[in-house]
């Protein structure tokens, strides 16, 4: 895990399925100084102290975000990433765009939108009447900051064209921003893109 890293927005249309129409590592042990009994005696070891057991360790106190708001996040950033890459060439703009807003910033949703509508990819899209069944996986945390998560994210699509059916994964980088309703995507890019 590493530190907050730039946010930027931007980038095209992802284990979580959806139709067309819809070990952190432990710190090394501490230990306390071994102790020594007066001369003369045999040292015996302290039995109240020693290395931290696995169990003693939670890598949450150590976090800016607890548990709870890590899988909530993990949430939002598996269901985003699914729709993204679910689409169909007979359904509107607007109800692609409109399943993602549930999870996406108003900002992000737009850029989205422009790329989705664009002429040359909505014309192939149409021509070949694509349609694409998304499921996402999250691969690990790429960053963190104290009000952001970047996770990488396999997206899986299965298209159908017209005269074939296809299948393609692609790794995103997904941000995901913390607000007064809980975590929103407020980023999408190709995971080869900035800080890896």
């Amino acid at each position: 895990l590493r530190g907050a890293g730039d946010e930027q927005e931007g980038a095209e249309p992802g284990q979580r399925e959806h139709s067309p129409s819809a070990g952190p590592s432990h710190p090394p042990p501490t230990s306390t100084a071994p102790t020594t009994s007066p001369p003369a005696t045999t040292p015996t070891p302290d039995q109240s102290s020693g290395p931290a057991t696995s169990s003693q360790v939670n890598i949450y106190n150590w976090l800016p975000f607890s548990q709870q708001q890590l899988g909530r996040a993990a949430s939002v950033t598996q269901e985003f990433s699914a729709y993204y890459g679910t689409y169909s060439y007979n359904e509107s703009t607007a109800s692609y765009i409109n399943r993602l807003s549930v999870f996406a910033t108003g900002q992000l949703a737009k850029i989205i939108q422009s790329g989705y509508t664009a002429p040359g990819v909505a014309s192939l899209r149409n021509q070949e009447k694509q349609v694409s069944a998304g499921s996402a996986v999250i691969n690990s945390i790429r960053t963190f900051g104290s009000d952001s998560i970047t996770f990488v994210v396999t997206v899986t699509q299965k298209i159908t064209e017209s005269h074939k059916t296809a299948q393609q994964a692609n790794q995103y980088a997904v941000t995901v921003a913390s607000s007064g309703a809980g975590w929103q995507v407020n980023n999408i890019e190709s995971a080869s893109l900035g800080n890896q």
